[in-house]
């Protein structure tokens, strides 16, 4: 066979591919368009997006209210860090310097996240990380300090949900390894839903539904 022959043959191909991928209006064609579609976003999608990332979690759903904000996106900041501005206080982190943390009227469950990722070095104070406790998921919450460990000179963390009312015993002192990314930006709000509502059932009563502040 010669390139001619092979380049026509390989067009037809292509021709019938994208036949079946976009304009067959058949249950085979539905078919093969859903499984080449979740096959390219996990084997071709993903995998890319967690290279130009740097972290094996580039998108993450909001699972719960630990950081939800009374009105989410159009709460009122002053009232809301009035309310909960003594647990701040115990960690010396005012109001001006809370005023300019990225997500400073926090997110909502069922938000996507877009997540990259980072060293200790580029953390600050106030900003959203995403790491692995001493839970099945990871946790999403704010940083409230930074320290050198006096034994290892190793940086560690310290961070806390907006919306609880205390630390987690797990993140009291979190180390680089445990960290997965931090939170760039939110993606799309509550679209995550569309996967969680799946699994709300296997939740404890308590932390199923939509979000109040506690």
């Amino acid at each position: 066979m010669n390139f001619k022959d092979f380049k026509k043959k390989v067009k037809a191909y292509w021709k019938k591919f994208w036949f079946l991928l976009w304009k067959d209006d058949s249950l085979k064609g539905w078919i093969f368009s859903i499984v080449f579609l979740l096959l390219f976003i996990k084997l071709i999608f993903f995998p890319g997006l967690s290279l130009l990332t740097g972290t094996k979690l580039p998108l993450a759903i909001v699972e719960s209210c630990s950081m939800y904000h009374e009105d989410n996106l159009f709460s009122d900041f002053d009232e809301w860090f009035e309310r909960h501005e003594q647990k701040y206080e115990r960690k010396r982190v005012d109001y001006e310097e809370f005023l300019e943390f990225p997500f400073k009227k926090g997110f909502n469950k069922g938000d996507i996240l877009f997540i990259v990722g980072t060293s200790a070095e580029d953390l600050e104070i106030g900003d959203v990380i995403v790491f692995q406790g001493n839970q099945k998921n990871p946790i999403i919450h704010r940083i409230i300090d930074k320290k050198v460990s006096d034994t290892d000179n190793r940086t560690y963390f310290s961070t806390i949900g907006d919306n609880n009312n205390g630390q987690l015993d797990s993140e009291d002192r979190i180390y680089e390894s445990q960290i997965i990314g931090k939170a760039a930006f939110r993606l799309a709000p509550y679209v995550g839903w569309g996967k969680l509502i799946f699994f709300e059932f296997s939740r404890h009563p308590l932390e199923r539904g939509f979000c109040s502040e506690n």
